[in-house]
Order: structure tokens, then C-alpha cells, then sequence
């Protein structure tokens, strides 16, 4: 499955997140995007519920894993999917908002259970041209 600005790649018995976008920001948004698409197709999610999430970590790449894990906790937890992120970054502090609905297993057809981000193949870096590249590897 890939988007212009997400894919997903294969790791042995995981999957691959990998995003670029032209701000850090964004690539939390995408990279909370590509998780989604990991478990169903993202715009069959209706932003009905809005759910806070808010984390910290000395650097982008552990922040990035924080807050994969976050959504996946709040997925898990409140059997939901998510189908709109908005991120805001102060420094390593995040401040998102994420919107959807409990899970319709008729309609959202989830295709897996992401159990975790891992720190495997883990970053996020700017490139010479100013995007923002992340990646990271999900337990599945």
C-alpha cells in the first residue's frame, strides 16, 4: 500500500512505516496516517470523537515511537480508529489531536492488531531539501 506522502514497507513478521512531509509536524500527522492504513483504509473513518494526546522525548526519533504508541494505546483501549491527526510541537513536547470513531468491523474490515512501534529501523531526519523523512517499524 502506498500514498504519495506514506508507505508501507515489509520487515520480516512487521510492517514498515515510512513518511515524508514538509513540515515535522506533518510527518506526525502521515506517520499517524500510515498507522491507521496499517489496520483499515483511513478515510473510512469518521471523525465522530476527538481524543488528546500529548507526550515527550529527548529527540524526533523517540517522540515518533511515543506517540505511535499513544495512538495505538488509544486505539486499543477505546476500540477506536483514528482518521484525522493534528499535531502541534513545542520543542520534544507533542500536543495532538486525533479524530474518529469506534470500530465497525462490517465497514472498517481491520485487516490486523498493531501491538506496538519498535525502535527498529527508527528515524526522523530533515533532508537537504527542508521534507521531513520518518520511519519506524510496527509490531503486528
Amino acid at each position: 500500500m502506498r500514498q504519495d506522502n506514506w508507505e508501507h514497507f515489509e520487515h520480516d513478521a512487521d510492517i514498515g512505516l515510512r513518511a515524508i512531509a514538509a513540515t515535522r509536524e506533518g510527518l506526525f500527522e502521515v506517520m499517524g496516517q500510515a498507522l491507521t492504513a496499517i489496520i483499515t483504509e483511513p478515510a473510512t473513518v469518521r471523525p465522530v470523537e476527538t481524543v488528546s494526546v500529548s507526550c515527550e522525548a529527548p529527540d524526533d526519533a523517540l517522540l515518533l515511537v511515543d506517540w505511535l504508541n499513544a495512538l495505538i494505546f488509544e486505539m486499543a483501549t477505546r476500540r477506536m480508529l483514528f482518521g484525522s491527526w493534528h499535531v502541534e510541537l513545542s520543542g520534544q513536547k507533542l500536543q495532538g489531536q486525533v479524530k474518529g470513531e469506534v470500530v465497525d468491523r462490517l465497514r472498517h474490515q481491520p485487516v490486523v492488531e498493531v501491538k506496538g512501534a519498535t525502535y527498529t529501523a527508527l528515524s526522523v531526519e530533515q533532508d537537504s531539501e527542508g521534507f521531513w523523512r520518518g520511519q519506524c517499524v510496527v509490531d503486528v
